[in-house]
């Protein structure tokens, strides 16, 4: 990712004339007298890019209730305005019906006794904004907080679970599922060992330089875990559309044709068995599924891309939907609360297909997770399942010269040892 940081330097000359006439109130050299002249005082300009002393600046948050016309009413803009205001900006600039609550917004009053308003400014988020002018004449800008991004370096041990490494570290908490994500295809993140350690090259934004707005991404980072170091290199592998992905050091992708898990589970409850006793029938039987624990409402994702070939109900499934991925591989979600897909439908790896539930043979809130090769149900853990398309070789010599650095900043960064961390 390529970052820019521009300064503009303003240097203003000026010229000046003596008149024989000089008002004596002015202050004019002598002759022979080296003048001193102050340059005028800068524009102080607003995060939103405009001169703070054109206009009054009223800031406020949008209460429960309010509504474009309720704000502008307050602000003495008669409804007639108010109309014409929205008729005048189109959706794509300012969705008028779209303004929620406690996002801050300001109004720009005039600069005179009357302090009329002319202008509201609507935050979408921390960094978007669209400024609404309606003095002279109605039209809409959007617009982006001056943001500086800054890359940091850091590393960790587990004691408990990833996240509380993540928070242990001083990490910004945004960076635990993105961290995951990296790794999903890779590690089992609930099979994690008390001492794994990671080391992360991150980048943060700041708006104005001071306050912090979120994890912009992740350049590089590598996972010690049984012994083994994982690295991630996040790489530009198609400027047409933007599309970065990871690879490791010798540019083999992190991702697998199948994600490791359908969801972010608590737990795995019970793993494929060819002998289990069966918690509703009270009998032994086989259990051909993965069953991973996790809140009624939770969503569940298909594991790979594929055409969903039945999305149904039955009284021991519950709800449950079938993926076809290949002639090949199909997998099956049970016990949903609810479907989000129907027979026919194309879905794409990591796309929600329902919610976790309890309906059917079930005890408790959970999916069964059912994986078919070559139409035989097998134990996903212990299939060799294939990776994603590599990087193509004309790309590699870039790439590898593009992680250089980022290899050489990881490995001088030291491990934190868990006695350390205690």
């Amino acid at each position: 990712m390529h970052r820019f940081l521009i300064v503009i330097s303003v240097c203003s000359t000026f010229l000046f004339s003596c008149s024989n006439e000089a008002n004596k109130d002015q202050d004019v050299a002598e002759v022979g007298e080296t003048k001193q002249v102050k340059a005028p005082k800068p524009k102080v300009i607003s995060e939103y890019e405009m001169t703070l002393s054109d206009y009054v600046f009223e800031r406020d948050t949008v209460r429960k209730g309010d509504f474009f016309g309720s704000i502008m009413d307050r602000s003495g803009v008669m409804p007639g305005k108010v109309y014409q205001i929205i008729e005048g900006i189109p959706d794509s600039l300012f969705n008028f019906r779209r303004i929620n609550v406690g996002r801050p917004y300001t109004l720009l009053k005039s600069k005179d006794s009357l302090e009329t308003a002319v202008g509201f400014i609507y935050e979408h988020n921390a960094i978007d904004y669209t400024k609404v002018f309606f003095g002279d004449s109605i039209y809409a800008i959007k617009g982006k907080k001056p943001v500086t991004v800054k890359q940091k370096v850091a590393t960790g041990v587990i004691t408990s679970s990833l996240s509380n490494a993540i928070d242990e570290a001083g990490i910004s908490y945004g960076i635990t599922s993105r961290f995951a994500d990296i790794y999903q295809w890779s590690v089992d993140f609930f099979r994690l060992q008390k001492g794994d350690q990671f080391k992360i090259i991150y980048n943060e934004k700041f708006i104005n330089d001071s306050i912090y707005a979120g994890v912009e991404s992740i350049d590089a980072a590598t996972l010690k875990h049984k012994g083994r170091e994982f690295y991630a290199f996040n790489f530009l592998v198609d400027s047409t559309v933007g599309r970065y992905d990871y690879f490791d050091e010798e540019a083999v992708t992190l991702r697998s044709f199948f994600l490791k898990a359908p969801l972010q589970y608590s737990r795995i409850s019970s793993r494929y068995s060819p002998r289990r006793f069966h918690p509703v029938q009270k009998r032994w039987k086989a259990h051909k599924g993965t069953d991973y624990a996790a809140d009624t409402g939770t969503p569940i994702w298909s594991t790979a891309d594929g055409t969903v070939i039945k999305s149904s109900y039955t009284r021991g499934n519950g709800n449950y939907v079938k993926v076809k991925h290949t002639n090949k591989y199909t997998t099956q979600y049970l016990h949903m609360s609810k479907r989000a897909v129907k027979v026919g439908d194309y879905v794409k790896q990591g796309e929600i297909i329902g919610y976790v539930g309890s309906t059917g043979l079930a005890t408790g809130p959970h999916v069964c997770y059912r994986f078919w090769v070559n139409g035989r149900q097998v134990d996903p853990y212990k299939q060799d399942l294939p990776d994603a398309e590599p990087m193509e070789e004309e790309m590699k010599p870039s790439y590898f010269e593009f992680i250089q650095p980022l290899k050489e900043a990881l490995d001088s960064t030291e491990y934190i040892d868990l006695q350390e961390q205690v």
